[in-house]
């Protein structure tokens, strides 16, 4: 009786323990199933941000990387290189406005001349059209 009562029960500790261990490989499973699941949606949402981090992070360098050429140019006495392509824009964008102004003033200048254009008639000469001597 003792022999079978220890048989029974190791073989309950058995079927227990191999029931644990079935449930521990399909609890394992099914969250393997759960973080693959939660990568794949985590690697597709998370792409359109890197890339946007990584863009973010490529334009703070290189705007690192041209203020610290600026701070070595400064240290070393150098100065600033003119800004060309303003100077050239200033330049023609003022000789536009000029133009644009001489042909208005040209323009108003010949309207006021053609209203303002009487003919002086000279009283004191014989032929005159105002004579009256008519």
């Amino acid at each position: 009786m003792f022999g079978s009562n220890l048989l029974d029960r190791r073989g309950k500790a058995e079927r227990v323990a191999d029931q644990a261990w079935q449930h521990l490989l399909s609890a394992a499973g099914s969250a393997g199933d759960s973080v693959r699941d939660a990568t794949r949606t985590a690697r597709r949402s998370s792409s359109g941000l890197a890339d946007d981090a990584t863009d973010l992070v490529g334009s703070a360098a290189e705007e690192a990387r041209r203020r610290a050429g600026l701070a070595f140019d400064a240290l070393a006495g150098r100065r600033p290189a003119l800004p060309w392509t303003l100077l050239i824009a200033a330049a023609l964008a003022g000789a536009a406005i000029g133009w644009a102004a001489g042909t208005a003033a040209r323009a108003a200048g010949s309207r006021d001349r053609a209203a303002d254009e009487i003919e002086f008639v000279d009283v004191d000469r014989p032929n005159s059209p105002a004579g009256l001597d008519g």
